[in-house]
């Protein structure tokens, strides 16, 4: 038994946020001072270090559960299933279902019931519940549908990433050019046909205070009252780079394949220097340099959706060709990601 991707399916809001929307924002640091640069000179090295031109966010009627349905729509109708027969709803996000302007956090009910009474999947045996693991709930989520599956306890699971991080914004804190809303959606099923999840590495470290890299706190020109989505960019940058290409490295060697074989890495839209420097970290632990367009980068022109980006990307690339990426049958690609936790996973699959 194989467990595939059978469809895909996303949701990528309309609303287009060009980084000169920010040219009139007053910016402070962590420590409350105020940044005396120009926005002119902080949106410049802004883009310089993270590749973002652009962001999508969603309407102002609209909240993660109407981007996360229709994302799983297109992904029911591309899986070519009933929707009755989904054993598991898993949806992975960060900040839950917020309004517009309420500064509330929902996380009650889960996400992923709302998403089964948006779909209307009348089966009680469909299980729905919600993933938290950072940027890399996604991931994890195919992990745990797949170790159900295995057991037996599943044939069919609708695994999303979803997040509106345009909801948990402090506009005085550069970091928030990163943030972005979108959605992206991916079936997992038991397949008796070729290829499919090879294996997969998944690990945590808290144990060096890397727990409290990316949080919630205050806004940087207040200092109290609401709190808002915050990071500390430079440590989580010396991180990825010291700790993801390690966990790549040990989910490809479990999946007996080699180094060569690989013809994309789908990795989570963070910050297109990063991301580079990952890739060519874990190729150089092979002794090679990193291919050319091994690399699929869509955050130039979405940001950071966080828990979207890599099935979005993913989906893009399969119905799109989205910047130039092809996926034919056979190809071996890996799915990775980084975040709050500090959390890392990967997946080494096979089209």
């Amino acid at each position: 038994m194989n467990i595939k991707i059978t469809g895909t399916g996303s949701s990528i809001p309309n609303n287009i946020e060009l980084n000169s929307s920010f040219s009139k924002h007053s910016f402070y640091d962590a420590n409350g001072s105020v940044i005396y640069n120009s926005n002119e000179v902080v949106i410049e090295k802004f883009k310089a270090i993270t590749g973002i031109e652009k962001r999508r966010y969603i309407n102002d009627d609209q909240t993660v559960v109407d981007i996360a349905i229709e994302a799983a729509k297109k992904t029911i109708l591309d899986a070519k299933i009933d929707q009755e027969s989904i054993d598991y709803i898993i949806v992975a996000h960060n900040v839950g279902d917020i309004t517009l302007n309420s500064n509330q956090v929902n996380t009650l009910p889960s996400l992923a019931s709302k998403v089964k009474a948006g779909l209307n999947i009348k089966s009680p045996d469909c299980v729905a519940y919600d993933i938290l693991f950072g940027c890399p709930g996604w991931v994890e989520g195919v992990i745990q549908a797949t170790a159900f599956i295995k057991a037996g306890m599943a044939k069919k699971c609708l695994v999303l990433g979803a997040d509106t991080l345009s909801r948990v914004l402090d506009h005085s804190d550069r970091d928030s050019m990163i943030y972005a809303d979108g959605a992206g959606a991916s079936m997992i099923e038991a397949s008796k046909g070729k290829g499919g999840i090879l294996s997969h590495k998944t690990v945590t470290y808290t144990s060096e205070g890397e727990a409290d890299f990316i949080f919630y706190g205050p806004s940087n020109d207040k200092g109290k009252g609401t709190k808002y989505i915050k990071m500390h960019g430079r440590k989580v940058y010396e991180f990825a780079l010291s700790k993801v290409p390690l966990a790549l490295k040990k989910c490809l060697e479990t999946s007996g394949k080699s180094i060569d074989d690989v013809k994309k890495i789908f990795i989570h839209q963070a910050n297109l220097k990063m991301d580079d420097a990952i890739v060519k970290r874990f190729y150089k632990l092979y002794g090679k340099a990193m291919p050319n367009n091994v690399l699929p980068m869509n955050i130039q022109e979405f940001g950071n959706s966080s828990v979207a980006t890599v099935p979005t990307l993913f989906d893009l690339v399969l119905k799109e060709n989205y910047g130039g990426h092809k996926l034919k049958t056979g190809d071996l690609i890996l799915f990775a990601s980084v975040g709050a936790g500090m959390n890392i996973n990967a997946i080494t699959y096979l089209v």
